[in-house]
């Protein structure tokens, strides 16, 4: 195994050298421990916020959806697409959903 590291030697296969490897990688996998830590303090304290959603939010709103839906029925998909700028895919699996339930 031979490691270069940026502004110092390269690191090989000595005793030394697997010393220092050893003692960087423990500092990164410290280091993504506490980055984890940090991450999961934040949330837990954003979950207290009334307000608070996880996940990414929604770009279309129901109402939108339903009208793209609604529009496949004179319209082709891709007509659907240009009037409304909602994806074929995205309309597609939202009528599905609609199927379904």
């Amino acid at each position: 195994m031979r490691v270069h590291v940026l502004n110092l030697v390269i690191i090989e296969d000595s005793p030394a050298d697997r010393l220092i490897f050893t003692v960087m990688s423990a500092f990164a996998d410290f280091e993504r421990d506490l980055i984890v830590e940090r991450t999961q303090e934040g949330k837990k304290i954003a979950k207290q916020h009334p307000n608070f959603r996880e996940g990414r939010s929604k770009k279309y709103t129901k109402e939108q959806l339903d009208l793209a839906v609604n529009l496949l029925e004179k319209h082709s998909y891709s007509q659907v697409v240009k009037i409304t700028g909602i994806s074929k895919s995205t309309i597609a699996r939202h009528k599905r959903v609609l199927h379904e339930s």
